[in-house]
């Protein structure tokens, strides 16, 4: 029998030369599959450790398969790992007011306050055209239909609530 076939890949020279003849390759095929050159280079050097930890079970010829599938794996869990992380961020957000200093939180509520109350002195159309608008996310044209008004009336009508806005904000500095 073939004495490379009973040490496998695990001969120190086998190893090396393998190494350099497929970590490029490798790297290539998971920065062109995930797109991220850092997660790429990461995953490769954790496949080829992983394949020189289970040396023994690996036959040289089906090295590289074996290489290609744990790379690709471990860059899948990262990938899910991350989609986890960020499902916990996006649902928690409101959870992490405690890190944040709690007189910012105290000026952020007042602020909110004043400007709505500042929002609330606007003149009826004002503060409608301006709340369509800016809140709703409609545009100029759309307001004028909704309100029964030309458009230049919904300009006029923002453009003043802007003005009002800016002048009590301006007081509440």
């Amino acid at each position: 029998m073939d004495k490379t076939k009973i040490i496998g890949i695990c001969n120190e020279i086998i190893f090396s030369t393998f190494f350099k003849s497929n970590v490029k390759s490798v790297r290539n095929y998971l920065y062109f599959k995930f797109g991220n050159e850092e997660q790429a280079n990461d995953m490769v050097q954790d496949a080829f450790i992983k394949l020189w930890e289970n040396c023994a079970d690996v036959p040289q010829e089906k090295a590289k398969s074996f290489l290609y599938t744990v790379a690709n794996n471990a860059t899948l869990n990262q990938i899910a790992h991350q989609k986890v992380v960020l499902n916990y961020a996006k649902n928690n957000v409101n959870t992490d007011k405690n890190s944040v200093n709690p007189e910012f939180i105290l000026e952020e509520e007042q602020f909110k306050i004043k400007l709505d109350k500042a929002i609330s002195n606007l003149t009826e159309g004002q503060r409608t055209a301006f709340l369509l608008h800016r809140i709703e996310g409609k545009k100029y044209l759309e307001i004028a239909e909704i309100l029964g008004i030309s458009v230049k009336a919904v300009e006029k009508r923002i453009h003043g609530a802007l003005v009002s806005l800016r002048i009590e904000i301006e007081q509440i500095k």
